[in-house]
């Protein structure tokens, strides 16, 4: 669990369209993030597909993709 700083921000009537920003912005990375992880997924099942990977070969492979998403995580 990571250690995380809570810190008690007031918002008034003027602060209306920044929250509105943020949420958009927020949707959008998330939009972003799920179109890039669909792409990923996509192309996995593709070489599974084309190199007609056995089930133990698929799943070793998307243990090492996951592995390495594990890792982009941590570097963030």
């Amino acid at each position: 669990m990571r250690n995380v700083e809570q810190r008690s921000i007031k918002t008034g009537e003027d602060d209306a369209g920044i929250n509105a920003l943020l949420t958009e912005t927020r949707l959008d990375e998330r939009r972003n993030r799920a179109a890039a992880h669909s792409a990923r997924l996509d192309s996995l099942a593709a070489h599974i597909t084309s190199r007609q990977l056995n089930y133990a070969e698929a799943a070793e492979l998307l243990r090492e993709e996951a592995e390495a998403m594990n890792n982009q995580a941590r570097e963030i």
